[in-house]
């Protein structure tokens, strides 16, 4: 099996690629970076694409910056809705299986309960917005041959592309610069590390798992206060710790206060999926906060 992997140096990208090759050897993966093929360029994708042998591609790429995106809706629509389209058109010609990462922020906040694959999608800023759209446009075109896979809240190992690290990372550093925290506590979703991610998506792609959406998140839940403290916790680090509400910390993009992803499609398939807390803690190691 020969998998490309676009966006390979990112957070989740870079566990991809280490989990697979701790996994198996029958597999040849090919890391794709922006100097080898850039997604905002659409003419060039089935050019590149069309040179390339290959079975499996994974698609971890995207314009992810939420804020930011709120102001570059046109960028946004082009890299994370019609870029995907045409990948899933070049997959499609090649015969090959499409695998594309998603997002909570697909969904509006309005359950009261965690997400469900089928559930109706109300995203409530650009990006959100945006992403859906790559979703719809990748199964309409080539749903025999695509997986949706929805992922929220990522921390892992490689940092976040272009965000200066992870939200881990950031409490850590925040906590002893400054000696106190102020976190939200009215926003709620499904933090999850990319090492468990890229296990389960590895496990998907060698069961042969159906087409459709899948939710790639770690079991639990939490507010994004409960996950600092739990980080705090865990590192050996003891500052006070705030809660606020979202409009004492306004972002630019309106955020669901509710985005928690129901993981048991997946699981049915993969089998068990660690909590955010064990994930969190194998973080934690492999980044040397704690022994």
């Amino acid at each position: 099996m020969r998998v490309l992997i676009l966006g390979a140096n990112g957070q989740l990208g870079t566990d991809l690629l280490s989990g697979q090759q701790s996994r198996s050897r029958s597999t040849e993966l090919v890391p794709l970076y922006r100097k080898d093929l850039d997604v905002s360029e659409l003419e060039s994708i089935p050019k590149v694409l069309a040179n390339l042998q290959f079975d499996v591609l994974i698609n971890c790429t995207g314009y992810h910056k939420t804020d930011e995106v709120e102001k570059h809706a046109t960028e946004a629509v082009q890299i994370n809705g019609h870029a995907v389209r045409i990948l899933a058109q070049a997959c499609s010609s090649a015969r090959a299986r499409f695998v594309h990462i998603s997002t909570d922020y697909i969904f509006g906040g309005d359950s009261s309960r965690p997400y469900v694959e089928g559930d109706c999608p109300r995203p409530l800023n650009v990006y959100g917005a945006s992403k859906l759209l790559g979703e719809d446009l990748a199964l309409r075109g080539y749903g025999d041959g695509t997986l949706i896979l929805r992922v929220a809240s990522l921390f892992g190992v490689a940092g976040a592309s272009g965000k200066g690290g992870n939200f881990v990372e950031t409490i850590l550093r925040v906590a002893k610069e400054k000696g106190q925290l102020r976190v939200v506590h009215d926003i709620t979703m499904s933090p999850t590390g990319t090492a468990e991610a890229a296990r389960i998506i590895w496990s998907l792609v060698e069961n042969a798992a159906p087409p459709g959406v899948y939710h790639v998140v770690n079991s639990g839940q939490a507010t994004w206060f409960e996950f600092a403290c739990e980080i705090l916790r865990q590192a050996g680090v003891h500052v006070p710790v705030t809660p606020v509400t979202g409009e004492e910390s306004p972002a630019v993009a309106a955020r669901p206060s509710y985005s928690v992803l129901e993981n048991r499609k997946a699981s049915s398939i993969v089998g068990t999926i660690s909590s955010w807390e064990q994930a969190l803690t194998q973080y934690l190691k492999a980044k040397g906060h704690i022994r």
